[in-house]
């Protein structure tokens, strides 16, 4: 069985995989290169425009040059030390491959495939890209049931799965669980039809060390978080947007499911199966209360004009971020969010384990004479 660190040996020794998600726009070169020098392991949103894929993993060449990284080593010709992510319902294979193989990454993130058989389509960009990078890039799939880790262990045979629980921002599943019940029942799943090799990362909900050790307890190995990273100095993002993630609190009632972003900002390619997590706001009651879709995205259009004053309690634009966005209190760097993941995560684990060895007489798990 391999572990995420054997496929990665970037990855800090002895600590769980943190990595950052693939979020389209906000996810940079800069972003993905910081996590993975600090530990973890970051991908590039390369999104649904394959045409774009030089362009970004060039731009983590170059950063990667100007100040390498100790266990990257580029005259042996390691993989760039990290990943990119696609959205297969729009990204063209033939478009992503020579990319891939001018800047071969360590990874590639694949989720979304397009209907009716989107795990073939998943299985021959698995196929292709392994064949293109002389199987230096491992392919991770993003899974949001146990239904589709199935499927996509037969058909595709990942290097990793990305098991996304319903609390994950972004894109995911319209119907699925959290990663409560997820993680587990798609571990026995896999093992019991042979494929509990495949190592799993936990997303959805994961903001701090804690999610962290609650992943691992659940049995991933490591763990990935977007919305964390929203409130990073080192993403692409807006200072609107970043606002608003640090005000809004309470992410299981402020935040909802739906396709109405999508319809507003022109992505209606989807799969139906799909829906966008965000935080509720004028754009979304208006539709609730039965405004038409053209008014309402006239509206959201005018109000892109404001800029970082289209986010806010009475504002329209999109702030997609899960329900763990009421733990994210300060902007950081990708340094400080990874390692800091890490050294909390060791807390309450030695919290839990001195918990189970305790005498029973002080009310602890330990051995009993």
């Amino acid at each position: 069985m391999s572990t995420i660190h054997d496929l990665h040996p970037t990855i800090a020794a002895n600590t769980p995989a943190i990595v950052s998600a693939p979020m389209l726009g906000i996810a940079s070169p800069n972003l993905a290169v910081s996590v993975t020098r600090a530990g973890g392991l970051g991908f590039i949103g390369g999104g649904y425009d394959s045409t774009k894929i030089e362009t970004l993993l060039s731009a983590a060449a170059d950063l990667l040059s100007s100040s390498p990284i100790s266990s990257y080593n580029k005259a042996a010709n390691d993989p760039l030390p990290v990943g990119i992510g696609f959205l297969n319902w729009g990204a063209t294979l033939p478009d992503a491959l020579p990319a891939l193989q001018k800047h071969t990454p360590a990874a590639v993130w694949l989720f979304a495939a397009p209907d009716p058989n989107p795990q073939d389509t998943l299985a021959t960009w698995s196929s292709e890209i392994r064949r293109a990078t002389n199987n230096r890039t491992r392919i991770w799939i993003q899974i949001g049931s146990v239904k589709e880790a199935l499927d996509v262990a037969e058909k595709a045979k990942p290097d990793v799965l990305v098991v996304q629980g319903s609390d994950a921002g972004g894109h995911g599943l319209a119907r699925g669980a959290s990663i409560i019940s997820l993680v587990p029942e798609t571990r026995d799943a896999l093992a019991h039809a042979g494929y509990g090799g495949i190592p799993l990362v936990a997303a959805g909900g994961i903001s701090d060390g804690r999610g962290v050790a609650a992943a691992l307890c659940l049995g991933a190995q490591g763990v990935v978080m977007g919305t964390r990273f929203l409130a990073c100095s080192d993403a692409a993002i807006s200072g609107g947007y970043q606002r608003e993630v640090l005000r809004v609190t309470d992410g299981g009632v402020s935040t909802v499911r739906t396709t109405v972003y999508d319809i507003m900002r022109g992505y209606n390619a989807w799969p139906e199966r799909y829906g966008g997590r965000g935080v509720e706001n004028v754009t979304v009651r208006d539709r609730e209360e039965g405004m038409d879709d053209k008014e309402n995205q006239k509206l959201y259009q005018e109000e892109m004009k404001k800029g970082d004053a289209g986010w806010g309690p009475e504002g329209r634009l999109t702030t997609y971020a899960g329900t763990g966005i009421g733990l994210v209190n300060e902007v950081s760097t990708a340094g400080e969010i990874v390692r800091g993941a890490v050294a909390e995560a060791r807390k309450v684990v030695d919290g839990v384990n001195e918990g189970f060895v305790g005498s029973a007489s002080e009310g602890g798990f330990g051995r009993r004479k």
